[in-house]
């Protein structure tokens, strides 16, 4: 096959009139770069992406399509990648620059003047091209109209959206856009010279014939459109590849330096491990000395082998089971399998993340097969700048950060991790090899919406591990399926865990990936073991696996308690009589606070801890940092020089409910979905304390949950209307309904829930389909049940209905082309308030920077904030400095829902912030906080915004109360 290297050969035996065809200019310095060498460029980008970059699991998908395999492949996506902006060699396109569109004239490609054109929008240059390429599919190599889509939809869609049909038709009506009157023969000579060269160049010229009776899967089309996003994007940086003058169109040596400077990170390739399970376990993480894994971990490394590659791992096992390292084992077994270049992991929230980024790291450091120099690594939510470690991984240069270059040089057997230049941003930073993040980043595989392509080659060459999949709602499910239904067709390898996974969830888990129906393989929902493992790979009928539990076990009692506070600071007085540790937690923060001021005027401000989602992003990480080092399992404590309090309690919304490994003697709980109050449970004696807990008080030695939030009087019993708010009615009274025997038993036997025995069959019986639990039904409430049930369903299918407003369609029949792929779409899917509210429902949010402004008119950050970012002077006529712009970007707040209830009042808290913007902070210099909106607080750290009075604390978070 030629090598597109040489740029002498692009150049050579091309007539002057396709030589001045241009491609890329700047207005500033004058420059520009013919069509020609761009068309170089791309092509000799896009054999280096095949050749260096993508991973095996990517080449083989694509290859699998194509009768020559690999070879057809590469042949394939550098000639769609050399061709992609043939669209530019038309006067709708050439009219826009008029010294270059006179040089073009003077070769015969005559055209109007820009404003002559008034209907040029109906050509952008990716359509045009498309147009281009078909007819020339048809006219040159025989292809039938109908075959011609599926290939030249990819430079139709290069700018990140498919064109619809409308689209196409349309232009095909204005064809003096493409070739102008008078001269098209000139225009279509000068366009078929540029496809024969690239044709001849790729070496397709021999294939084309045979390719005309392909079929190209979806996901084929969709990789290669992202590929060739890519390779332009790489392509048209000046910095890397220069325009004309000032670099001669010959120089040989121009596309091997731009490539050099470029310097992206080979993938992962992953080796085959034929260690035992305990020597993978000992290798890759810190086991402690003569530690086995436990026998879920065991399993799950199996489970995985047995698989043999493309397939989807559903992981039930209670909290603690370490089911983290079991996804990492297995992600390892599967990549080795099916050539899987990285790994993205994905967790409910910022926070989970956050947790999860050092451990998945350290993972990193242990893993064999990574590349020599780099790889590449991405923290995937919108305040990971914020995140001191990825902050770590941050370097510039076109090599690696400084620091990195060091440890690689003292430790020449580890790979570095560098979060690269290129390879990141919301568009780009998922393409790293190695990501953790929100699961809004798998939910956006879903949504349709711009440049979706290059999210699907991000998922496409990973081993995806889903964390905490039982905290997603029916419109997050609804994306969640349909990104599992791409992956199962990219024949990406999924790992999902959950501690608390109904059936019937489990099943249409099975089916999203699958395709299979809901009536096929019952086995999956009718399987009642715990801890369970469900794998279902490629055309193989599910396998269920049952795992030993790990032999250990917490016996909860459960008991009902009032929802008055007076009786709550009674009874933790009484409990807490001999010391300990108790966590309440609360289903709203107005509750929160609530009970922590009651609770604080009789034990004192110190003894009580307040912990929620309305603290600055600073706050917020530095109290969940608190609650490791104060709360954590006890070797963790005395690592981060912690101590455990003698009586203490924590007031906390949902913030404690997950992937926070800390341990109390004692909860207090309002009423959850049943799920989550096991959740919460699970923070319960989390850890030995001494023989037999013999660390912990007398009275605080048996695991004790007092649930709350609820009325008792009333049969059903009605939860706090905040609660109904959060959850639904529905989900609280089948949560009551599976606990109320341990709630109304008379002695410590009945009303012991003992984990994790009794964790599957409380919440399969909770969630069985409506109208299939008349047994599990107390007396008096079937009516209350029936209403709620009804009304939870019409919520739910509501909830579906909305969700598939922007629902990406199912994968369709082969060589059906994506044209309208993402039509009626979102627009850009960031991942920002308004991008989390796509996938999650959440309605807009509305985000501030906090600073604090003095009655001299002067201006800092928030005093308190920890590392010496308190305090910084925030002048107002000049750009700060950037230690104090990073610290003020870094005090971020959400405000709550008082603010996003009612439009009216989301538009004028916005308008009276945006009278406060600071001109001087617009600046470039200011990029972090540039564009934000910004909250003053006066010396008392209290505001006023649209009608309502706003008070923070550095103990108490935000307090909101509307204005008299």
């Amino acid at each position: 096959m030629t090598s597109q290297s040489p740029s002498q050969s692009w150049r050579d035996g091309l007539s002057e009139a396709a030589c001045v065809v241009w491609a890329k200019h700047d207005f500033d310095s004058d420059g520009w770069l013919p069509l020609y060498r761009h068309m170089a460029d791309s092509a000799f980008v896009a054999g280096r992406l095949w050749d260096e970059w993508i991973p095996r699991q990517v080449r083989e998908h694509i290859a699998a399509a194509l009768p020559g395999g690999e070879d057809d492949a590469r042949r394939l996506l550098t000639l769609v990648a050399a061709t992609h902006d043939i669209g530019k060699a038309t006067p709708a396109f050439s009219c826009q620059v008029e010294q270059l569109a006179a040089r073009m004239r003077g070769q015969g490609l005559d055209m109007p003047l820009e404003k002559q054109m008034a209907d040029r929008r109906l050509a952008p240059h990716g359509l045009a091209g498309q147009l281009i390429l078909r007819d020339w599919l048809v006219e040159e190599h025989g292809w039938r109209i109908p075959k011609t889509h599926q290939l030249t939809v990819i430079a139709g869609g290069h700018h990140g959206v498919p064109p619809a049909d409308s689209a196409i038709q349309e232009l095909d009506g204005h064809r003096g856009l493409l070739r102008a009157p008078g001269s098209a023969d000139a225009w279509k000579r000068v366009q078929t010279e540029l496809l024969e060269r690239a044709e001849r160049l790729t070496g397709v010229d021999e294939r084309l014939s045979e390719w005309r009776a392909l079929a190209l899967p979806q996901t084929v089309q969709v990789l290669l459109t992202a590929l060739v996003i890519m390779a332009d994007w790489i392509a048209s940086n000046s910095d890397l590849f220069p325009y004309f003058p000032g670099e001669r169109n010959t120089d040989p040596e121009r596309s091997e330096t731009a490539w050099r400077l470029l310097d992206l990170p080979a993938p992962w390739v992953p080796e085959t491990s034929e260690e035992t399970v305990t020597e993978l376990f000992a290798s890759r993480f810190d086991l402690p000395e003569g530690a086995r894994p436990r026998p879920v971990q065991e399993q799950v490394v199996e489970a995985a082998r047995t698989l043999e590659g493309t397939g989807l791992m559903i992981v039930e096992a209670p909290m603690g089971e370490g089911k983290t390292e079991a996804a990492l084992a297995a992600a390892e077994i599967l990549a080795a399998a099916t050539g899987a270049g990285g790994c993205f992991v994905a967790l409910p929230t910022m926070a989970t993340g956050n947790a999860m980024f050092g451990r998945f790291t350290s993972w990193l450091d242990r893993l064999p097969g990574m590349p020599k120099e780099a790889a590449s690594i991405f923290l995937a939510h919108s305040k990971a700048h914020l995140n001191e470690e990825f902050a770590a991984y941050l370097g510039g240069g076109p090599r690696l950060a400084a620091d990195t270059d060091r440890d690689a040089e003292s430790d020449p057997g580890r790979t570095a991790l560098v979060a690269h230049r290129w390879l990141r941003g919301r568009k780009k930073g998922m393409l790293a090899s190695f990501s953790v993040g929100t699961i809004d980043q798998l939910l956006f595989t879903g949504l349709k919406s711009r440049h979706l392509a290059l999210r699907h080659l991000a998922m496409a060459g990973k081993v995806v591990v889903i964390d905490e999949a039982h905290a997603y709602d029916t419109y997050m499910n609804t994306y969640l399926d349909r990104a599992l239904t791409w992956l199962g067709r990219y024949e990406v390898p999924v790992v999902i865990l959950s501690a608390t996974l109904p059936a019937a969830r489990r099943r249409e888990l099975v089916q999203a990936y699958t395709g299979a129906k809901k009536a096929d393989h019952p086995e999956v929902e009718e399987a009642r073991a715990y801890p369970l493992i469900t794998t279902v790979g490629q055309e193989k009928a599910p396998r269920l696996y049952e795992p030993k539990a790990s032999g250990r076990t917490t016996d909860v009692l459960v008991e009902p308690i009032d929802d008055e506070l007076t009786v709550l600071t009674e009874r933790l007085d009484r409990e807490l009589s001999e010391g300990g540790c108790a966590l309440v937690i609360r289903n709203t923060v107005a509750r929160v606070h609530e009970a922590a001021a009651h609770l604080r005027g009789h034990f004192g401000e110190k003894s009580v801890t307040v912990a929620h989602s309305r603290f600055l992003d600073l706050d917020r990480a530095e109290r969940d940092a608190l609650l490791l080092c104060t709360y954590g399992p006890p070797a963790k404590v005395d690592e981060l020089g912690g101590r455990r309090p003698e009586r203490h309690i924590v007031v906390a919304s949902q913030v404690v409910e997950q992937s926070l490994d800390v341990d109390f003697d004692l909860l207090v709980t309002d009423l959850a979905p049943v799920d989550l109050v096991l959740q919460r449970m699970g923070r319960l004696h989390r850890h030995p304390r001494g023989e037999g807990q013999s660390e912990r008080p007398t009275s605080l030695r048996t695991a004790r949950c007092l649930i709350t939030g609820v009325d008792w009087t009333k049969n059903p019993p009605e939860p706090v209307r905040g609660s109904r708010t959060v959850y639904g009615e529905y989900p609280l009274l089948r949560s009551l309904a599976v606990l109320l025997p341990y709630l109304e038993a008379e002695d410590d036997t009945g009303r012991t829930v003992r984990l994790p025995d009794h964790i599957s069959p409380l919440v399969q019986d909770a969630y069985r389909e409506t109208g299939d639990h008349e047994a599990l039904t107390p007396d008096g409430w079937a009516r209350a049940l029936k209403d709620a049930g009804e009304a939870d369903e019409a919520h739910r299918s509501n909830k579906a209905e909305k969700a598939g407003d922007f629902l990406l369609g199912p994968v369709a029949r082969d060589g059906r082309a994506i044209i309208g792929w993402v039509e009626a779409g979102v627009g850009e899917a960031d991942d920002d308030r308004r991008g989390r509210a796509q996938v999650r429902d959440t309605g807009e949010s509305l985000e501030v920077l906090v600073a604090r402004g003095y009655a001299d008119g002067t201006v800092t950050t928030v005093p308190w904030l920890e590392g010496e970012r308190g305090g910084l002077s925030l002048p107002t006529d000049s750009v700060p400095t950037p230690e104090a712009v990073r610290a003020l970007a870094a005090s971020g707040l959400r405000l709550p829902y008082q603010f996003t209830l009612d439009g009216q009042v989301l538009d004028q808290a916005i308008a009276e912030l945006e009278n406060d913007v600071v001109e001087a902070w617009q600046a470039k210099e200011a990029h972090w906080i540039a564009g934000e909106l910004i909250l003053f607080l006066d010396e008392d750290d209290r505001a006023e915004l649209a009608g309502h009075r706003l008070h923070y604390t550095e103990s108490d978070g935000l307090e909101v109360t509307r204005a008299e």
